[in-house]
């Protein structure tokens, strides 16, 4: 089971995706946040356009072809590659789920279209990920009476917002007086936001700029009213996490692979490829992220055959397999490659400190293995 193939032009603005990625990932792992012009740069690759679908503008990619981009993005880099992904996850389960209203689909698509960077902000300090459940302190204050409101203000503050100073627009979590949970659209360049510097001496993803977002009565013309979560949002948000971090366990095993034929110690007269040991931990690595590949592209391919809440258990199955697979194969590198993984000339410390990462974000080895279980359980024939 594989991926499947890019249009022309999608494969096109990945390749300029990832030749924005690999030129300015350094400097951005070196400022410790996302330059403007590693924004400006990613914003002109035209991958925004990738999950727009093709009668809105964009280049309609599934959710399959999406994971086999954001793998190759992953690959250059995992901080600028999240930064697309989460654009990617927030576009592209919208239009399949029919999440918002027209007129915010709309924005959505618009933004894509012109490149303009977006990011679902809903994550905060006290309530940690929304994944587990709990009302939002950040809230909403509509100027008129109910969601008829012309102008909404929102107040409160965003953790682990992707790419904050990148992002143009927001789709802003935050409670109603009534005590329920509405998505508002704010502009990130507008009144009322700033981004405060909380990311310096992060551990992992360094260059992506994961700031707090602090929203002081930014105004929101558009909103989603309070609704049911569909699961388009746990299928395109865990392949986006998932494809993205199997990128870094693939660079992990090509820097791993070339290191091993370049390294000619004296005493041995031949490069480390030619070593049993070598070998064998290239093909423990290389068995397991082939394994996690294809259980993604299998998973994928079931929801795109038919995009159903059942569908999704396996992608979340999918999610914890590939983020495990590239912690081991970072792991397995560094131990393989001996000192020289601790030096600079080696990629090897920051793809094992990236990858780890990818344990972090939801859903948690714990309750994706529980609920693809309960799924098998429930249909012991279903594959």
């Amino acid at each position: 089971m594989t991926f499947p193939e890019f249009t022309a032009e999608q494969a096109q603005v990945v390749a300029r995706a990832v030749h924005a990625i690999q030129e300015h990932a350094p400097e951005c792992e070196a400022a410790q946040d996302v330059t403007p012009g590693a924004a400006l740069a990613l914003s002109q690759s035209g991958y925004t356009r990738l999950t727009v679908p093709t009668d809105a503008g964009g280049l309609g990619a599934s959710l399959g072809v999406f994971a086999r981009a954001q793998a190759r993005v992953g690959r250059a880099d995992a901080s600028l590659a999240l930064i697309l992904a989460m654009h990617g996850h927030v576009t592209g389960a919208a239009f399949q789920g029919g999440s918002l209203p027209p007129h915010l689909l709309d924005a959505v698509a618009g933004a894509g279209v012109r490149g303009e960077l977006l990011n679902a902000l809903a994550s905060e300090p006290e309530l940690g990920s929304p994944s587990r459940g709990g009302l939002p302190r950040t809230v909403a204050t509509p100027d008129g009476s109910g969601f008829e409101s012309g102008l909404w203000f929102v107040t409160g503050r965003k953790t682990w917002s992707t790419g904050a100073r990148a992002l143009r627009w927001a789709l802003v979590s935050a409670a109603t007086p009534d005590g329920r949970v509405g998505r508002y659209w704010v502009d990130l360049r507008g009144e009322g936001v700033r981004v405060e510097p909380t990311w310096q001496g992060a551990l992992a993803l360094r260059g992506s700029g994961s700031h707090d977002v602090v929203f002081d009565r930014a105004p929101a013309a558009l909103q989603a009213p309070p609704a049911a979560s569909h699961p388009a949002s746990s299928a395109w948000f865990w392949t986006a996490v998932a494809a993205t971090y199997l990128g870094v366990g693939e660079a992990a095993l090509d820097a791993l692979r070339r290191y091993a034929h370049e390294r000619v110690p004296t005493a041995l007269g031949a490069p480390i490829a030619t070593l049993p040991r070598v070998q064998e931990t290239v093909g423990r690595v290389g068995a397991q992220l082939l394994a996690a590949r294809t259980l993604l592209a299998h998973a994928t391919a079931t929801w795109d055959a038919q995009p159903e809440a059942g569908a999704v258990p396996l992608i979340g199955a999918a999610k914890a397999v590939c983020t495990n697979a590239a912690v081991d194969a970072t792991d397995l590198a560094m131990r393989a490659a001996g000192g020289g993984a601790l030096t600079a000339a080696l990629p090897l410390g920051k793809l094992l400190r990236d990858a780890r990462a990818g344990l972090t974000h939801p859903p948690g080895e714990d309750a994706a293995f529980t609920a693809y279980g309960a799924a098998l359980l429930d249909a012991p024939n279903r594959a």
